[in-house]
């Protein structure tokens, strides 16, 4: 047919303009064509030319993005503009099937319209990113032109008296309106902008946050459609392909997205309450200032939840009109015209529209897209909104920690769990609710529309199979809640499995020599029985939840369908049926979320409670100081570039910052050496409690000098210190500080707080930063350097005189990355010594006036006190002429104090210089006196020992010694190194990074036994299978009825034979219909049991091999191995095998079979649908690889992000005090936000890239449904079948996507077996030997005769022999003594005795075995030995002693007697059955090494070994010890591996060692008659 522009109908006068020439309609239309060609034609040119010159420059960066006013607004009635167009061109081509021939200007016009809107769109993004104003001039010629035209055809349509009836004329006047608001936007622009008619142009900067290139989150700042589609995360996500996302590629948070931005309006909310309450005693309501605070992006969220459940409705009303129409189109072809002519031309009414199935079917499309951008939009503004308040939340905890008042902590009303749960827990419940919370108010408002829809689809029937959707509803909640039960006391039991995991791991070394592995082994295993119990209950629960969720849509389609054959008249067509299918799918979400936001919002409701209690808690000082807010530098968005020039502002002046050189504090201090710094009158101090811990304090701590606080434990001289740094609570008194001579100030206070004379701000910003190390050490997770210097500028000639002076340098030497080495938590750890003199080091280096010093000695040797009083204190801070006040008991030093305060009972008994004390008070002084000589005989003592530091420098270097050699690279390690070296194969990389971990996925899937695997497997295909047979016998069913029914209009007048036989054929459907549903129900049950059910046996199998491999590992394992990462298996590996992994399995299986079941459930209704499918399908393969490795990166910043913060927390609530002397406050909040910001912009980051995933696979689906609806109506498929496709088509939206995130979720999840298969392949001790235990006797070794021949032994066979060719004899019986210098091999040969170690040439032979041969489990019950540390294990004293069971009573005590423990243990409760708390802490060290004594005596076993027993112990258990190997084991062979060479003067023989061989050996006494021997020399070197 011929192709004309007005129609070429007979007849018609298309042509004629006899009327006028407006009144022909196709000129009108012609006329509509001229502004659309004028804006193509004006644009095209500057496009293009703007783009030419663009590409040749670099991209437009994002700092020049500007936004004109009315931005969004003109996105929207764009899109809007778009649609209307779209509905044009549909009516357009629809009326002109009407017509006799083609008329193009029904449509050809919107066409052109449709054009013109789009490039309008992109010209003007192209305008606004090049900030060039002036050319939107075309635009709004554009706007005015087609306003004007538009006019013209809806005058004319109204002239004809078309009305509202007409399609036609709704769409025009919607054109009119769309134009003329975007008029309305073009000329807002130009009021705004001034960019023409005006004078001066208004010049715009664009927001700060573009100015600064570090922001990389553009999600706030670009256009409409961007956000839409976040397709601002492109170059993110695919180059994340190429390399991993780093912390620097996602750069900073924007300005309002800031923890601190957050936190000043929530506080801002949180303070106006409280200033607007009448009772002050009232709490502001949190919920309250929340509301304040974030409401509107709330309420913006649930509009579009609202908008988007409408639309969702349009799916299953569009399905049954599709099918509704195609019935009519096969039964009856339409003849019935309800348009009219007019204007020569045909008009439509709008129900005729929605009559055509083509037209549906873009509509569902349109709907369906629409409907997922909403829902995203939601999703998102909800995340952000959540992230925003949990930055605004921990802002506050830890505003709130800083001025928590030091006896809540220490009086335990406020312990560090609290404040770890409420950062850890109680904050993401919160933003957990958050990101549910549009939830509580949509979803009713959903299942209320669905019933509606239902009932009219369906009648009574309907309402049947919603009541049993809402009546297992309730049972949905109860499974959630008995799960969060059950998952609290699995938590209970897997920290009881850790602990004691931790200590078998810790006491290794113990258990190997003891050969008590399998004891303590069955220990853990027996908790982790009770562990796994809990799990499969959870298991159960799981299970039950998720078979609830896919049993109850089948439950509720059977009885509605069943119901609905027995009562309607009318028989179900598969329009109604499928439609109502889509929408039972569409109810059970919100059903069986539902239960889920509700458990939220009682846990939101708790930890709401617990925050309100915690910010009510008492804070320090009065109250005038809680209004303090956070002393930011203004522009704290900007990170500093060094902690040295923060110092000048976070201090604002409270100090100089001098320099190390030239010391001029002198000249603030007048030159008389009476010059008081602090002063404290009438004291009163508490901790809390009414009863004052200090009273009557009245002491004056003199200026520049050294002042040392001296008495007995207990007595209050810590709490001086602190009292003087306002830590306690001051009953009455006055604290003075003198800041300048002129002048000074002071703190008074009661108890309430509110008579004081300065303001506590005031007195904090006057008071000077002390120097102060507490008692108990406090370390930040940093380096060394970082700990010492502690945000004060690096001065490398004062850090080294610090270094030196604390005698650090030997240490640090040790340490594998020297001072940069991290220490704390999360670092290397260190021993007690190690840590206080860092901590003393961080107060000497610190600038300022004074110098608290609480104990600096209880945790050092003599050596190190010395050198600590003489070059660190009296040195170093004296020359400076810093005022040090030092609390000591170490009395020696005395003589060095200018001022002495002695303390007793929380009071002052003396104060002044030591001359006065002698002369005025002379029963103290010859008390001190007899105490100092009692210290000097254990300084003797102390003298001759080597040394605790060496000691401790010595446990250093062996956990080091090893490193170096590490010939296995941990795993972790590995991959980091492989991705370093493939950076120039890129490609490499790329194809190991997007690789699905298949191979760990089957060790994984086999440790739950092939069984398991193969019902899993089986169950599941079955289930789905069932799940497609019922869908396809409802079509058939529904189908039938449809020919039946036409049958019957056809036959009106026939016979009735058809109508008797077909409520027989109706009804045996039903049957068949009932089987296949309950058969669906039980496989429902059984595939969501053997899915958890596998997770649990394959978690039971791997940490049960994970364990007895590790407790098996040679010793040199935990050599080289750190503590931290075996744990980690345990806890956080082990946590995710049992926990995670089998939900995100059966949802990964269960969404993927959904796909593919639909799909080719689509397939067989429509087999075209499968060429379109192709280029969806690499469409779909593209996205998921990309997002797998971005989402991967993204969640490992987000894990590795969250740790800091949280340690951060923990750590500032351990030093607060320590904060609060130095005043440093500020740099730690600082530190805190910036922690805050930079884990909230990765889980912002890893939240919009969740969104890019689901908008992607969104429309992909929406594709699929759009292709398949279209496939259906142009193939003339039965309507029953092309409702089936299409209810299937559209699960497939929601699934897609699940599909992705598991297949992520499950890749980060495989990390764990892979790390735990890891530890599975590690060598173990070769536990057989070549001898059969039946060949040893009973009794061996019964003499205790050793011959060592060649003895060669290494720790590894990549190492050097540590003992060389070594031969000697020891006589049954003999005691022996073995000593060396450090690392001469002496342990190495106690380690040898029990085949520790690699003893590759040479034999040691007891009794005439070689103990190679024997079973290890035989040779280390055999033998004793008492260990340098001693170790004990939580439980009772029994199993400390007897793990085994195997002893009396009587033996235990005869054990405890010759310990001399029997007395203190009857005293305890419970006497051998009394506790032991972890690590035996409740005993002194002394008293730990003698129930090792009593141990090793227990075994009664004729070879004793002692390794280094006496090295930790004070002088007086020595003794003990000594006496009792002398007397209890005189008949056995006692070997003593010495540090101290006179505990084996006595030794019958003695064995020198130097560098792995044995120099020297005979008596103690031969040995030291020889002049030139090396044992004479060490002798000589101890005296």
């Amino acid at each position: 047919m011929a192709l004309s522009f007005c129609g070429n109908d007979r007849g018609s006068d298309a042509y004629s303009v006899d009327n006028g020439v407006l009144d022909n309609g196709c000129f009108v239309d012609a006329l509509n064509l001229v502004p659309h060609v004028f804006l193509l034609f004006i644009t095209f040119p500057i496009l293009f030319i703007g783009w030419g010159s663009q590409s040749s420059k670099v991209q437009i960066h994002h700092n020049t993005w500007l936004h004109f006013p009315g931005h969004n607004l003109r996105w929207i009635l764009t899109f809007t503009l778009l649609f209307v167009h779209v509905c044009e061109i549909a009516e357009g081509i629809v009326s002109n099937t009407h017509m006799g021939s083609n008329h193009l200007h029904l449509f050809m016009p919107a066409l052109m319209g449709f054009i013109a809107a789009t490039t309008s769109v992109v010209y003007y993004h192209n305008i606004e990113t090049a900030n060039f104003p002036k050319l939107l001039l075309a635009l709004f010629i554009y706007w005015i032109l087609a306003f004007i035209t538009k006019m013209i055809k809806l005058w004319k349509f109204a002239e004809a008296n078309l009305g509202v009836q007409h399609l036609r004329f709704c769409i025009t006047a919607l054109l009119v309106i769309l134009y003329g608001l975007l008029m309305a936007v073009e000329i807002n622009v130009i009021r705004v902008r001034k960019y023409v008619f005006f004078t001066n142009p208004q010049r715009v900067k664009p927001p700060e946050d573009l100015q600064d290139l570090g922001v990389r989150f553009l999600q706030p700042f670009v256009n409409l459609l961007s956000k839409a589609t976040y397709w601002w995360m492109n170059p993110l996500i695919i180059g994340a392909h190429k390399r991993p996302i780093e912390l620097k590629k996602i750069g900073k948070l924007p300005i309002a997205m800031r923890a601190l931005t957050n936190y000043m309006s929530l506080k801002d909310a949180y303070e106006e309450q409280r200033q607007n309450t009448e009772d002050p005693e009232k709490s502001p309501s949190i919920w309250r200032s929340m509301y304040r605070a974030f409401g509107r992006p709330i309420l913006l969220s649930s509009t579009f939840r609202y908008m988007a459940d409408l639309l969702g409705f349009a799916g299953p009303l569009c399905i049954s009109g599709i099918v509704e129409h195609l019935n009519r189109k096969t039964t009856v072809k339409t003849t019935s015209e309800t348009g009219d002519m007019t204007l020569g031309v045909y008009f439509m009414s709008s129900i005729e529209l929605l009559q055509n199935t083509s037209v549906l079917a873009v509509l569902l499309f349109l709907a369906l897209v629409l409907q997922r951008t909403f829902l995203q939009a939601s999703y998102y503004v909800t995340i952000e909104t959540g992230i925003n308040l949990r930055g605004a939340l921990l802002a506050m905890i830890y505003n709130k920690i800083l001025r928590l008042s030091t006896s809540n902590m220490s009086m335990g009303e406020m312990t560090l769990g609290q404040i770890n749960n409420l950062v850890a827990i109680e904050t993401n419940q919160l933003m957990w609710f958050l990101f549910l919370c549009p939830n509580l108010w949509a979803m009713p408002v959903q299942i209320i529309m669905g019933v509606i829809l239902l009932y009219y689809l369906l009648g009574n029937s309907a309402l049947i199979g919603a009541g049993v959707i809402l009546l297992l509803a309730p049972v949905q909640y109860l499974i959630a809640t008995k799960l969060a039960e059950t998952q609290k006391s699995t938590l209970d039991y897997s920290t009881d499995r850790l602990k004691k995991t931790t200590e078998i791991l810790k006491g290794i070394k113990l258990l190997k020599l003891y050969a008590w592995e399998k004891i303590f082994c069955n220990r853990v295993e027996e908790t982790r029985e009770k562990e796994l119990t809990s799990l499969k209950t959870f298991a159960l629960y799981t299970s039950m939840s998720i078979f609830m969720n896919a049993a109850i849509p089948i439950a509720a389609v059977l009885a509605t369908f069943v119901t609905h054959a027995y009562i309607e008249e009318e028989r179900l067509g598969p329009a109604k049926a499928f439609a109502s299918l889509a929408l039972f799918h569409i109810l059970v979400t919100p059903l069986f979320l539902l239960s889920t936001v509700v458990r939220f919002a009682v846990k939101a409701l708790v930890s709401v409670q617990k925050l309100g209690e915690f910010l009510q808690s008492d804070e320090i000082g009065d109250d005038s100081w809680r209004n303090g807010d956070l002393s930011m530098p203004a522009d704290s968005g900007k990170k500093y570039k060094y902690p040295g020039d923060t110092k000048a502002i976070n201090r604002k002046g409270r100090y100089r910052m001098d320099n190390y050189e030239q010391p001029m504090r002198r000249q603030l201090r007048p030159s008389e050496t009476e010059d008081i710094a602090v002063e404290v009158n009438d004291g009163f101090f508490t901790w809390g409690s009414c009863l004052s811990t200090l009273s009557d304090i009245n002491v004056r701590i003199p200026s520049g000098q050294l002042t040392m606080i001296v008495g007995q434990v207990g007595c209050g001289k810590s709490s001086l210190l602190l009292a003087m740094l306002g830590e306690m609570q001051t009953i009455s008194g006055k604290v003075y500080w003198s800041k300048l001579p002129d002048y000074e100030i002071h703190i008074e206070g009661n108890i309430s707080g509110h008579d004081t004379s300065l303001t506590y701000e005031e007195w904090s910003k006057n008071r000077y930063s002390v120097a102060y190390a507490g008692q108990k050490s406090w370390l930040l997770n940093a380096t060394v350097e970082e700990n010492i210097t502690f945000g004060s500028s690096f001065n490398k000639q004062r850090y080294k005189a610090v270094i030196d002076a604390c005698s650090l340098q030997p240490d640090i030497d040790l340490l594998p990355f020297g001072d940069q080495t991290e220490i704390g938590e999360r670092g290397i750890n260190l021993s007690g010594g190690q840590r206080q003199r860092i901590c003393v080091a961080r107060a000497l280096y610190q600038n300022t006036n004074i110098v608290f010093l609480d104990d600096p000695f209880s945790a050092l040797d003599i050596h190190l006190s010395d050198h600590l009083m003489l070059e660190g204190i009296l040195k170093f801070l004296q020359d400076d002429k810093r005022t040090v006040v030092l609390v000591t008991h170490k009395l020696q030093y005395l003589i060095h104090a200018d001022w002495i305060i002695a303390m007793k009972d929380g009071s002052v008994l003396r104060e002044g210089t030591l001359k006065d004390i002698q002369t005025h008070d002379v029963k103290l002084y010859e008390h001190w006196k007899t105490l100092m000589n009692r210290q000097d005989q254990e300084l003797e003592k102390e003298t001759e020992l080597e040394s605790q530091t060496t000691l401790e420098r010595k446990t250093l270097r062996r956990a080091f010694y090893s490193r170096e050699a590490k010939n296995q690279i941990d795993d972790e390690d590995e991959e980091e190194e492989m991705e370093e070296d493939d950076d120039d194969n890129m490609s490499t990389t790329t194809s190991r990074r997007s690789k699905i971990p298949w191979r760990m996925c089957w060790r994984y899937l086999s440790s739950g036994g092939c069984l398991m695997v193969f019902l899993m497997v089986s169950s599941k295909l079955a289930k789905h299978s069932v799940m497609v047979a019922i869908d396809y016998w409802l079509a058939d069913w529904t189908s039938s009825n449809q020919r039946n029914k036409s049958r019957i209009d056809s036959f009106a007048n026939g016979t009735n034979y058809t109508e008797n036989n077909d409520p027989l054929e109706h009804y045996s459907y039903v049957p068949v219909f009932i089987i296949l549903c309950g058969s669906a129900i039980v496989l429902c049950l059984v595939t969501s049991l053997t899915v958890e059910f596998l997770g649990v046996a394959a978690a039971t199998k791997l940490h049960h091999n994970l364990l007895n491999k590790i407790i098996h590992a040679p010793i040199r394992f935990f050599d080289i191995t750190p503590l931290g990462q075996i744990l980690n298996r345990f806890s956080a590996d082990t946590n995710i095998i049992d926990q995670h992994i089998p939900p995100t399995l059966e949802s990964l299986t269960r969404s993927t079979l959904l796909c593919l079941s639909a799909i080719g459930v689509i397939a067989f209704v429509t087999p075209t649908f499968l060429i379109a499918l192709v280029p969806l399908a690499v469409a779909f393969y593209f996205i998921q690889k990309y997002f797998r490795v971005a989402s991967k990166d993204l969640q490992d910043l987000d894990d590795s992000t969250q740790l800091p913060l949280l340690c951060h927390f923990s750590e500032t609530a351990e030093g607060l005090t320590t904060i609060r002397a130095f005043r440093h406050e500020a740099r730690f909040k600082q530190r805190m936000l910036e922690l805050t910001d930079t884990n909230n912009t990765a889980y912002l980051f890893l939240s919009a890239a969740n969104r890019w995933l689901e908008v992607r696979t969104d429309y992909l689906g929406a594709m699929i449904v759009l292709t398949a609806a279209v496939a259906a109506i142009w193939s003339s498929s039965q309507s029953g079948l092309v409702g089936l496709g299409l209810t299937y088509a559209l699960t497939v939206t929601n699934y897609l996507n699940w599909v992705v995130r598991n297949l992520a979720d499950l890749e980060v999840q495989m990390a764990a077996v892979k790390k735990v298969n890891s530890f599975l392949s590690t060598e173990s001790e070769n536990y057989e030997g070549s001898m059969d235990v039946s060949q040893v006797p009973e009794d061996w070794p019964q003499h205790g005769e050793i011959k060592i021949q060649d003895l060669c032994v290494r720790y590894d066979p990549m190492l050097k022999p540590v003992l060389k060719e070594v031969n000697a004899y020891i006589n049954p019986g003999q005691k022996v003594g073995i000593c060396g210098r450090t690392g001469s091999g002496k342990s190495s040969l106690s380690l040898a005795f029990f085949n520790m170690v690699d003893v590759f040439e040479g034999k040691i032979v007891i009794d005439g075995i070689d103990i190679c041969k024997l079973p290890l489990q035989t040779l280390r019950s055999r033998l004793s030995i008492i260990l340098q540390d001693p170790v004990l294990f939580s439980g009772s004293i029994r199993l400390n002693l007897d793990p085994e069971r195997t002893c009396t009573d009587d033996r235990l005590w005869e054990a405890l007697e010759i310990a001399q423990l029997k007395n203190m243990v009857k005293a305890l409760p419970g006497g051998l059955d009394a506790v032991v708390t972890e690590g035996g802490e409740n005993f002194s060290v002394g008293q730990r090494q003698l129930f090792c004594l009593a141990r090793a005596f227990v075994r009664k076993s004729s070879i004793l070994i002692m390794d280094e027993a006496t090295a930790s112990i004070d002088m007086a258990t020595e003794n003990i010890l000594q006496k009792v190997v002398m007397t209890a084991f005189a008949d056995r062979t006692v070997v003593t591996i010495a540090h101290l060479v006179s505990s084996i003067l006595e030794a019958e023989q003695v064995l020198v060692f130097s560098a792995g061989n044995l120099v020297e050996s005979g008596s103690a006494a031969n040995l030291l008659a020889q002049e030139d021997s090396l044992f004479l020399n060490l002798v000589r070197k101890h005296k």
